[in-house]
């Protein structure tokens, strides 16, 4: 069963367009070294009536702040540790260091499904080619 790496992050709202590219180039990394799929989404229906806690409480969101939640999916747990060194170590990563946000506030967590709905990816089909027949 898959394996997630899940994170809610409080990101400046004026800083979303330079979080978004940073995140463009790190999905691709990940993808590239073999997550299954990449997400990240901003904060739009924050705060339902009658849940007691709440995103923005849970990450102690400051005026000015959206909250970015994101996941990688890997096959397995092991499959995510070999990614995860892979990408860390990616030399496209290495000019990320000025984070549009602060990555101490950041919540982070790896998951196991436990139940996973999402449909299996079919093979690409092939093309029939038209055979020949022998003459006799």
């Amino acid at each position: 069963m898959a394996y997630v790496d899940g994170f809610l992050i409080p990101v400046p709202t004026k800083g979303l367009s330079a979080y978004r590219k940073l995140s463009k180039q790190a999905g691709e990394v990940w993808m590239d070294h073999g997550a299954l799929d990449y997400k990240e989404c901003v904060g739009d229906d924050l705060t339902p009536a009658g849940v007691t806690a709440t995103f923005p409480q849970m990450l102690k969101l400051k005026r000015g702040e959206s909250v970015i939640f994101a996941w990688i999916v890997y096959a397995s747990k092991a499959a995510r540790d070999r990614i995860q060194k892979k990408a860390m170590n990616d030399p496209r990563l290495q000019g990320m260091q000025d984070c549009p946000f602060d990555p101490k506030r950041m919540l982070v967590g790896g998951f196991e499904a436990i139940v996973d709905m999402a449909p299996a990816k079919k093979p690409p089909t092939r093309k029939k080619t038209a055979t020949k027949k022998k003459g006799r």
